[in-house]
């Protein structure tokens, strides 16, 4: 397979919320606010300064990962998700590689918000050097039970 990471082009706007959308009725359920952002990347997304990242190969998009402004030295790394036939395959790893070389090269640090129940994604996000922090009172998810650093 001939993998790389392209930013967004209108085009990949169906598999982002495709993905995504895949991903949640997987391991949670899907609310109507993650069906309006999932289908308004631009709007809700790019336009707000934030920057969208796919696995393709040819025309074909596996995997996806956005990052969101969250203040002024940080970006969130969110709406991570890949095709369920390339999972443990690495794409998740490549896409988190991905965002750490942007974050570097825009200064900025990631914060990540998950839910304890994806064991797999948090012993990646770890491996990558993300450390857990208290969840705020506030949290803007309700999936999600545990909030990760990583200061670069």
């Amino acid at each position: 397979m001939g993998l790389r990471i392209e930013s967004f082009r209108p085009e990949f706007a169906q598999s982002f919320f495709d993905l995504n959308i895949e991903w949640l009725k997987t391991y949670f359920y899907v609310e109507d606010y993650d069906r309006e952002v999932l289908s308004k990347p631009q709007q809700y997304i790019l336009d707000r300064g934030g920057n969208l990242f796919f696995v393709v190969d040819g025309k074909e998009v596996y995997g996806t990962v956005a990052l969101m402004p969250y203040d002024a030295t940080t970006f969130e790394l969110t709406k991570m998700a890949v095709s369920p036939e390339l999972r443990g395959k690495k794409i998740g790893q490549q896409l988190m590689v991905h965002c750490i070389e942007f974050a570097k090269k825009e200064g900025k640090n990631l914060v990540l918000y998950s839910n304890t129940k994806l064991e797999n994604a948090i012993h990646i996000y770890k491996k990558f050097g993300f450390v857990e922090i208290p969840v705020e009172a506030n949290s803007p998810y309700d999936r999600s039970n545990i909030k990760m650093t990583l200061t670069i």
